[in-house]
């Protein structure tokens, strides 16, 4: 019983109601052009006067009614009333407007039919609720029985007049269940008259596509540029603050390299909030390549008491921009990880061959440090850069040491498209990426 009710009046089948409702008043206008043409061809001039009249101007204003809803803007109105009131997810309509010929006559079909159910309900529940009231109290009024609400003769029956408020009942209940499922047939019929077609989908995937391949390349950014920058200097103040009694040439070089780590990095990190804000960082500190900042990034890291050593068997000026952009974040994270994890020995080389870049990052294996939970983040940045630029990359423990091997191909001018699975993240595998 609780659960008719609430199919009946509940919170959701009231709104529904609203929403015929407001089918019903969008219906008016056309329903008064009905009557301007059925009114003349009928010879009457009081068409409200008669319900046959008033259903003939109602059928007369629905085909009128569907010409006017070929507008665009139609179907993002009708869909933003529907999501509001009807129950039904956001994601199952469109958002924009029509724009096809099958759009347009969709939307015209849902308009139609919002507008003649709502007609309908609109009409019943102007009258209904008071014939129904009057039924209810009319043993308490007999006076009701001769009053202009034209009730049935059949009232003048002793057994009649004590059922009547029975019958007031069950014709509100009636009215409540009218509503309902008209209320649950648009509810059901609106995604399919008002959803996004396929053409639809497609754009709004592409979208969601393309700011999540935005998001996570900002995320790398920012992990591979502040993360590196903290870690350096955490381990460059704790080298000088071991060595200020004993060593203060090495303190001075520390803060020195502290100093430049925190200035480059807060400009990696202006030109990455200006993207956030305006979507463009005019003005702001162009991203660092192997050209013009590997020398700095060695000098950083050896500040902070690691041990590094390059061999560099290219020429980084001759690299493509993207290739080179891209290689100094790998070297950056390889570095970074040696920070953070090992604490002995690192040995780079770059060099290009067989046109590719090859990076190849190795420390020895040892405990020195303990390593950072919750890391990770780094290698599985390096594959998605590896991936969408075409190469491969291996990582993992190589007899005594730990090794990260990247090569990348030097013909690649700029990022292919990310697809769906190369905008999930995903770990480096120990092999190819």
């Amino acid at each position: 019983m609780r659960e008719a009710l609430r199919l009946l009046i509940g919170g959701r089948a009231r709104r529904r109601w609203v929403h015929l409702i407001l089918g019903g008043a969008l219906a008016m206008p056309y329903v008064f052009v009905g009557t301007v043409i059925v009114g003349p061809l009928t010879g009457v001039n009081d068409v409200f006067g008669s319900l046959p009249l008033q259903l003939g101007s109602f059928a007369v204003g629905l085909p009128i009614a569907t010409v006017t809803s070929l507008f665009p803007l139609t179907r993002p109105l009708e869909s933003a009333a529907v999501r509001a009131l009807c129950g039904i997810d956001g994601d199952a309509l469109a958002h924009g407007p029509a724009r096809t010929r099958a759009e347009r006559a969709r939307t015209a079909a849902w308009f139609t039919l919002h507008l003649g159910f709502g007609g309908v309900i609109a009409g019943m529940s102007l009258a209904v609720p008071p014939f129904a009231a009057a039924l209810i109290v009319l043993p308490l009024f007999a006076g009701l029985r001769h009053s202009p609400l034209a009730l049935p003769e059949v009232l003048d029956h002793g057994w009649a007049l004590a059922l009547s408020p029975v019958a007031g009942l069950a014709t509100l209940l009636a009215l409540a269940a009218c509503a309902a499922g008209c209320g649950a047939l648009l509810a059901r019929w609106a995604p399919a008259l008002l959803g996004p077609t396929p053409e639809d989908r497609l754009a709004a995937a592409e979208a969601r596509a393309a700011d999540l391949a935005a998001r996570n390349r900002l995320a790398r950014e920012l992990h591979d540029s502040v993360g590196h920058a903290l870690s350096a200097v955490t381990l460059q103040a704790s080298a000088a603050r071991r060595l200020l009694d004993t060593d203060p040439e090495f303190v001075r070089e520390a803060l020195a390299a502290i100093e430049d780590t925190t200035r480059r990095t807060v400009g990696e990190l202006d030109a990455v909030l200006g993207v956030l804000r305006d979507g463009d960082a005019p003005g702001t500190a162009p991203a660092p390549t192997l050209a013009t900042d590997l020398d700095g990034l060695l000098r950083r890291t050896r500040a902070a008491g690691q041990p590094v050593t390059a061999t560099i068997a290219a020429d980084p000026a001759a690299l493509p921009p993207l290739v080179s952009r891209e290689a100094y974040r790998i070297v950056q994270e390889g570095l970074s990880n040696a920070l953070k994890h090992a604490g002995t020995p690192v040995a780079v080389r770059i060099a290009t061959a067989d046109g590719h870049l090859e990076i190849t990052v190795e420390n020895v294996l040892g405990t020195a440090r303990t390593p950072r939970p919750g890391g990770g983040h780094g290698l599985r940045g390096v594959a998605d850069r590896v991936r969408l630029l075409g190469g491969t990359a291996e990582a993992g423990p190589s007899g005594d040491a730990w090794r990260l091997s990247v090569r990348l191909p030097l013909t690649t001018p700029t990022a292919p498209p990310a697809t769906a699975a190369d905008l999930r993240p995903r770990p480096l595998p120990k092999g190819s990426a």
